[in-house]
This record gives C-alpha cells, structure tokens and sequence, in this order.
C-alpha cells in the first residue's frame, strides 16, 4: 500500500458549497446522459451507465434528476457530446490530463489552451503524458468502513489488484474493465462507496513545494470549473508540511 495523493484529502476538505453541488451534479447528469445514448438507457444492460448512476447516488443526487438525465438521452434534441482529451504540462512540468464532454470542441479547446498559459504550464499533443499514467478502476471508501487489512482482503477477495490507505479514506483500484463487476462485489462487502469510476493513475508522483502547489491548485481549480470538463489527473504529490500551510 503507498500513500495517495494529499491533494485528494485537500479537494475534499475545500467543503461541499451549494454552488459546488450544483456543478457537479450538471457533470454527473452530462455523464448519465451521454452513458444511456451510446448505450441502453437500462442501466442492467449498460455498464457505463451503471457507474454513472452509483456515482451520482454516492454523492446523493436526486433520483428524479438521474431519472430526467436517462429520459433525455432519448429526446431527438438531445446535445451531441464529443468525448476529448487534453494533456499537458503545470509548473515544473507536472504532468496533467483532462477529460471533457463537449458540444462544441473549439470552445473547449481554446479554454483549456488558455488555463494551462495563465496558470504558467502548456497543453501538450495527446499521449505527451498519458504513457506516464494508468488507466484503471478506482473505488473509494471512508476510513470507518474496516481496517487497511480487512478492505485490502475484501478487495482481493472482489478481484481488485490493489488497495491504498490513509487515516481517513481507502482507494481500491482494479483492471479497468473489471470495474463494474469489483464495484458490485465490494458494495455486498463493505457497502456503498463513495465513488466508483476509472482514472488515469499516475505511476509515480512528484513532490512539490508550497509555490509550486499554489499554481498547480490554480490551474486545476480553473479546468475544474469549466462546464465541459469533467475530470483532472495529475502526478504531483503535498507533502504533509506543505498541506498545511495550504
């Protein structure tokens, strides 16, 4: 087990506002929308779609919302999304990807070009990071639900390759089409997660300093913020020093 990355616990603890709620339930439902029209809008007989909803009900979306994204996959008028992703590099060359479901690539694009600049880094070509990264399933749980023992076992046990602790969370992580199968299996084990969804894992981090980190949080809370945007990967750890004074 290594440890994850402090700026996870620091994400979280940024506080869950009304305005913060509000986005990421616009993403989820983009995710739902977009899961049920390239596939079934039965969430049985679609995977994605599965995933889309437990991470929406894990972060207690309305069944009434979920329910209205899957109905407007179905409508004729329903916005055609284009998948993308962007890599590029932070301050110091940190490595970062971003995914965005867009309607409109050049918007994207050019927001994205233009976040990386002001923030000190530069977008890259695709696959000028990713090789540096794995793409895996990722399920977490809090602390409380069993020791950094009993969750790796149970994970094991559900098929998982590996699990990564901390005093306050468990990351469980897993081929990426094993997902939606371990997801299940540990829901029976140790109950509902807290999320379930497939990342870029970085394969090493990279520890960096308070300045560095300030411009880094920057430029990830400026992608973050963007409506297209809806996810960001990065290979940069805070050493625990550093995460205090942030």
């Amino acid at each position: 087990m290594s440890g994850h990355s402090k700026w996870s616990t620091i994400k979280h603890k940024k506080g869950k506002t009304d305005a913060i709620r509000s986005k990421t339930f616009s993403k989820l439902s983009k995710e739902i929308t977009v899961a049920a029209k390239m596939g079934m809008p039965d969430p049985d007989m679609n995977p994605r779609l599965r995933l889309a909803i437990k991470a929406a009900k894990a972060l207690s979306m309305p069944k009434d919302v979920i329910d209205r994204a899957i109905k407007k996959s179905q409508m004729g008028d329903a916005a055609d999304y284009t998948e993308i992703r962007y890599e590029g590099y932070g301050v110091n060359g940190i490595a970062i990807i971003c995914e965005a479901l867009t309607d409109n690539m050049n918007r994207t694009a050019s927001n994205v070009r233009s976040y990386f600049s002001k923030c000190g880094g530069n977008l890259g070509q695709t696959g000028s990071v990713s090789h540096s990264f794995d793409r895996v399933g990722e399920i977490s749980y809090p602390a409380k639900v069993g020791s950094a023992d009993d969750v790796m076992m149970a994970a094991l046990d559900a098929g998982a390759d590996d699990v990564e602790s901390d005093e306050e969370n468990h990351w469980i992580y897993c081929q990426m089409e094993d997902l939606s199968a371990v997801s299940d299996a540990l829901e029976k084990a140790l109950g509902e997660s807290t999320e379930s969804k497939l990342v870029w894992k970085a394969q090493t981090l990279t520890e960096v300093d308070l300045e560095t980190a300030q411009k880094l949080m920057r430029l990830i809370d400026m992608l973050e913020e963007d409506d297209d945007v809806q996810s960001v990967t990065h290979n940069f750890d805070i050493p625990e020093d550093v995460a205090a004074l942030l």
